[in-house]
């Protein structure tokens, strides 16, 4: 099995999930010394429904290819929703893409669930879901550890705030995901669709302790993917020292989704 999605933990609780070390799929390239490279990408695929009006999570998955990614933290996620033709779009994704997955749960919809998923070439060894403060929905985070190359861990969170004009609900649901983070003892990859432009208090909040991802400065709008005019999309890494920023794209997909992924590759040097 690519995938690690047939034990789910509950939602509304922090939950701690330990699970066998899977083979890898796809070796990263390990730099020795100077650390671990990885490719990471943050898509919000609209639950694989397309621009077009098209439902196709085959297609949502051919984009995530051709970027190659180690790991991937995709919002607006369906497991066994109607909409979607009550597939499990985790687990669909994780086989096409011979990756493992976890899923966090926001709520139940339509005979399914709502939420975000991880996906990781690497083998994920434990699992958190985050409670948040409610905003105009339920909302939570998701926490997966995983196991570099080199047997050091990371911690790849993703996270998808509230979404509306006023900031109240967000920034509670950002300063609990702080606090959470803070508890951390490992290194941790932050993403996610933020819901907020960079000069809100949501995006100063979490660069205060850690390094973001930036993007070129000339192309770095990933809402809307036809329009693209606000970058509500981010990246965040800590410790700051630990990581090395090699590149930085946001993907001119304009049809898969209503938003443009965020493609990176990083180097994190471990153990320092």
């Amino acid at each position: 099995m690519f995938s690690r999605l047939n034990s789910r933990p509950r939602v509304g609780m922090l939950v701690f999930a330990c699970v066998a070390i899977f083979p890898l799929f796809r070796s990263t390239p390990a730099l020795g010394d100077e650390g671990v490279t990885l490719r990471a990408v943050s898509y919000n695929i609209k639950h694989g429904l397309g621009m077009d009006g098209k439902l196709d999570l085959k297609r949502t998955g051919s984009v995530l290819d051709e970027l190659e990614a180690d790991v991937v933290a995709l919002q607006e996620v369906d497991r066994g929703v109607n909409r979607s033709g009550s597939v499990d779009q985790p687990e669909e994704l994780a086989k096409q893409l011979k990756m493992h997955a976890a899923f966090g749960s926001f709520m139940e919809l339509q005979g399914g669930q709502y939420g975000l998923a991880i996906l990781s070439r690497h083998p994920i060894v434990r699992e958190h879901v985050i409670r948040l403060p409610r905003g105009n929905e339920p909302r939570v985070a998701l926490a997966v550890e995983v196991r570099l190359p080199n047997a050091a861990p990371l911690m790849v969170v993703n996270l998808h705030f509230d979404w509306v004009s006023d900031d109240s609900f967000r920034f509670d649901q950002a300063r609990a995901l702080n606090e959470y983070l803070a508890t951390l003892k490992i290194p941790y990859l932050l993403m996610g669709d933020f819901n907020d432009v960079p000069e809100s208090r949501t995006l100063k909040l979490f660069s205060e302790n850690s390094l973001e991802v930036a993007k070129p400065a000339e192309d770095r709008f990933t809402f809307s993917s036809v329009d693209p005019k606000k970058e509500i999309d981010f990246l965040f890494v800590h410790p700051k020292s630990n990581w090395t920023v090699e590149r930085v794209r946001v993907i001119d997909e304009a049809l898969a989704s209503d938003h443009r992924p965020v493609a990176a590759t990083l180097t994190i040097r471990v153990g320092e």
